[in-house]
C-alpha cells in the first residue's frame, strides 16, 4: 500500500466511523480513535483498599456569589449515599485436587472438595430520588453484587435491592425500605437547560472519602460514547472538569442551584480534568422502566457509518484495493451492514451514501444518530441514498438492539 493510499483511508477513519448504530460492530470515534485501553474511559466505582473516612460535609462559602457551592451542596448532601457492594466469586478449582490418585496420596479420599471463593468489595455513590426509597446509581457500581449496602450521611444504613439495570446506559435503580422513616431526596433539574461554561458541582465518595464536593464547569454537552472511550454505551455524555475519581460513580452532577443535571460515570484515564456524566433527562425517560424491572428498548439500524465529503471520496476512489467505489458526494457512508439487521432487510449495502433522512439533507453521521435516538422501535425511516450513479429511496424499519443481541 502506498503512502498516499494509507493517508486516504485514514481520512475516512479520522473523519469518523460514527457511533454504533448496530450491534457488535467495531467503531472508531468521529473525532479520534480511542481503541487503546490506556486511552479509554474508566468507570469510577472504587474497590476499597483503605479505611473509609466518614465525616459530615464541610463546605465553606467564599463570600458573595461563592456561597452557591456551599448552598447547593448542603441542599443535596442528605440524599447522596454511599453504596458498598459485596460479591462472592467462585474461583477455578485446582485440577490436582480432582485427581483421585493425588487425593489418596495426601489422605484426602473422604475429605470434601475445598470451596475456593473470593469476596470482592466495591464502593460507589448514588442519590435518593423518591421518598419511598428509590435511588439512582451506575450499573457498573452494583453489577453482580450479592449484597448492596446503602449508607446516608446521617449514619443510617439500609440493605438495597437492585430493581433494574441498563448496561448500555450504565444506569441502575436500587430500592431501599425506609421502614416508615423519612428519607431526603435530591431535586432533579433539566440537562436540556445546561450550557457549556455553567458551573458543575459533584458530590460523592471518591476513594471512600465520603461526601466529597468538587467544583468545575460544564465543558461539553454532547460527547459521544466513542469520544468518551466507551463505544459500547448508547448515549451522549456531559463533559466536566469538576474532579471525578474512583468511588464517584453514580453520584450527582449538580448545577449552581443544587439541582441534579447528570450522574457521574466515567473519567479519561490518560488525562486530568476530563470526566463524564449521564444527562439527567436521559435518565428520567427510562427510570420508570428500570424501577419496574423492565428492559429499555434501543432503536437501531445495524450499520457502521462514516461522515464523507467529495474530497475524501475522491482520494479513496484512487485506490485499487477498496471493496467499493464511493459516490463523490457529501453524506454518510455505509461502511458495513450487519446481517439480518433492519438496514440489511431494507436493501442497504456497504458503499451506499445516505444523503437525506426523512426528507432532510444529512451531511454528518451524528445527524442519523440523533434522529434514531428519538425514534421508536417499529417506526419507518425514509432514506435517500446514492449507490454509484443511482439515487435510491429506501424505507428502513427501526429495530430493537436488544433483539439483535439476544439472537
Amino acid at each position: 500500500m502506498t503512502k498516499q493510499s494509507r493517508f486516504a483511508w485514514s481520512q475516512i477513519l479520522g473523519y469518523g466511523l460514527a457511533g454504533l448504530v448496530g450491534a457488535g460492530v467495531a467503531v472508531v470515534s468521529q473525532r479520534s480513535s480511542i481503541s487503546n485501553p490506556s486511552n479509554s474511559a474508566q468507570s469510577t466505582a472504587q474497590s476499597p483498599n483503605m479505611t473509609a473516612i466518614n465525616h459530615r460535609l464541610n463546605v465553606t462559602g467564599r463570600g458573595g456569589d461563592g456561597d452557591f457551592v456551599a448552598v447547593a451542596a448542603k441542599k443535596v448532601e442528605p440524599a447522596v449515599v454511599r453504596i458498598d457492594t459485596e460479591q462472592v466469586i467462585q474461583l477455578s478449582k485446582d485440577p490436582a485436587l480432582e485427581n483421585p490418585i493425588l487425593r489418596r496420596f495426601f489422605g484426602m479420599d473422604n475429605a470434601p472438595m475445598p470451596q475456593q471463593r473470593e469476596l470482592r468489595r466495591g464502593i460507589g455513590s448514588g442519590f435518593i430520588v423518591d421518598r419511598n426509597g428509590i435511588l439512582l446509581t451506575n450499573a457498573h457500581v452494583v453489577k453482580g453484587a450479592d449484597k448492596v449496602t446503602v449508607t446516608l450521611i446521617d449514619g443510617r444504613t439500609f440493605q438495597g435491592t437492585v430493581r433494574g439495570t441498563d448496561e448500555l446506559m450504565d444506569l441502575a435503580v436500587v430500592k431501599i425500605d425506609p421502614k416508615g422513616q423519612e428519607l431526603p431526596v435530591v431535586p432533579l433539574g433539566s440537562s436540556d437547560q445546561v450550557e457549556v461554561g455553567d458551573w458543575a458541582i459533584t458530590v460523592g465518595n471518591p476513594l471512600g472519602l465520603n461526601n466529597t464536593v468538587t467544583l468545575g464547569i460544564v465543558s461539553n454537552l454532547s460527547r459521544s460514547s466513542n469520544q468518551v472511550g466507551i463505544p459500547e454505551k448508547r448515549l451522549d455524555f456531559i463533559q466536566t472538569d469538576a474532579a471525578i475519581n474512583p468511588g464517584n460513580s453514580g453520584g450527582p452532577l449538580l448545577n449552581k442551584a443544587g439541582e441534579v443535571i447528570g450522574i457521574n460515570t466515567a473519567i479519561r484515564s490518560d488525562a486530568q480534568g476530563i470526566g463524564f456524566a449521564i444527562p439527567i433527562n436521559t435518565v428520567k425517560a427510562v427510570q420508570p422502566l428500570l424501577a419496574d424491572g423492565k428492559s429499555v428498548p434501543y432503536p437501531y439500524l445495524g450499520v457502521q457509518m462514516a461522515t464523507i465529503t467529495p474530497e475524501i471520496a475522491q482520494m479513496n476512489n484512487r485506490r485499487s484495493d477498496l471493496p467499493f467505489q464511493i459516490p463523490e458526494v457529501a453524506g454518510v457512508l455505509v461502511i458495513q451492514v450487519q446481517p439480518n439487521a433492519p438496514a440489511a432487510t431494507a436493501g442497504v449495502r456497504p458503499g451506499d451514501v445516505f444523503v437525506e433522512l426523512n426528507g432532510q439533507p444529512i451531511t454528518k453521521a451524528e445527524q442519523i444518530q440523533q434522529v434514531l435516538a428519538k425514534s421508536q422501535v417499529g417506526q419507518t425511516l425514509q432514506v435517500k441514498a446514492r449507490r454509484g450513479d443511482q439515487t435510491l429511496a429506501l424505507s428502513i424499519r427501526v429495530g430493537n438492539l436488544r433483539d439483535a443481541t439476544n439472537e
